[in-house]
């Protein structure tokens, strides 16, 4: 498999795992289990797998957060419910929204059922050595529904691909602050304004970052990327499409193709359906 293929495959599919993050049905479960409204919801659905850990190991495999922000939600939220009672939540939520997005009919069609099982069978090629985040969600027990398995299966291509990601990130010097500063600058991400709001950074803690980084010759005073930060940037992401291949080498060719060819109107709809608050995304 041509790693980029794999890179253009997980990026298309990434919406159909993250707009949990953004739907009103994941936080009202999640708050009716304990969870203070808000960014508590995030942390705790996200890292229930691990178990009740504690601040440290949620800032180290989040990685982009400010480990900060993370201690003041983790781990005063398994307080709140316990992390079997947060993935349980979360997961009604998600079938709430997935019912919401893209309609009854849709989750009780041949080509869903036909897509969870693919997604399954990339996302059992997945490894755990060195994978702390997607073998914490690969020890869950696979749900029955077809969407949930869609959406199980593309939460572990996710985390498994995020893991080597952080690898990746770590091997180029960038720390946690200065991997979403470069990211926001080559505008495929989250903007600026809602990368300091959601992961915690002050405008000043992002300046002092941006001024690190064009010291270093990445990045010009006005925070955009410099050659050599565009280089580095494009050096990341061939890393990580290189490390997250082996799923869609399992899954094969044909078996991504039809995978891609089931989600795009999935991940269509569900855009046109408002998954996404406006604002956040610089290419959405």
């Amino acid at each position: 498999m041509d790693p980029r293929v794999a890179g253009r495959t997980a990026r298309l599919l990434e919406p159909l795992h993250s707009l949990g993050y953004f739907a009103d049905e994941v936080a009202s479960e999640l708050t009716a289990v304990g969870l203070r409204p808000g960014r508590m919801t995030y942390f705790a659905s996200r890292s229930a797998p691990m178990g009740r850990v504690g601040a440290g190991p949620v800032a180290a495999t989040f990685y982009v957060f400010n480990p900060s922000l993370v201690a003041h939600f983790v781990p005063a939220c398994w307080a709140a419910a316990s992390p079997e009672q947060v993935t349980e939540a979360r997961y009604r939520g998600i079938s709430a929204v997935y019912e919401r997005l893209l309609g009854a009919d849709t989750l009780g069609s041949a080509e869903l059922a036909e897509a969870a099982d693919l997604a399954r069978t990339a996302a059992e090629g997945c490894t755990v050595p060195g994978r702390t985040l997607y073998a914490a969600h690969a020890d869950l027990e696979w749900p029955t529904e077809p969407h949930l398995v869609l959406f199980h299966a593309l939460t572990l291509l996710r985390e498994h691909r995020g893991d080597g990601h952080v690898a990746t990130l770590l091997s180029e010097g960038l720390s946690g602050l200065e991997a979403q500063i470069t990211h926001c600058a080559t505008g495929h991400g989250f903007t600026v304004p809602s990368a300091q709001a959601t992961r915690g950074w002050s405008p000043e803690q992002w300046d002092d970052g941006v001024r690190g980084l064009a010291a270093r010759g990445l990045m010009t005073e006005g925070g955009e990327l410099s050659d050599e930060g565009r280089a580095l940037r494009s050096s990341v992401e061939r890393a990580t499409e290189a490390l997250a291949v082996g799923p869609w080498d399992v899954l094969g060719e044909s078996g991504t193709e039809r995978l891609r060819e089931l989600c795009q109107p999935l991940v269509e709809r569900a855009l046109a359906a408002g998954a996404f608050p406006a604002g956040v995304f610089a290419d959405r």
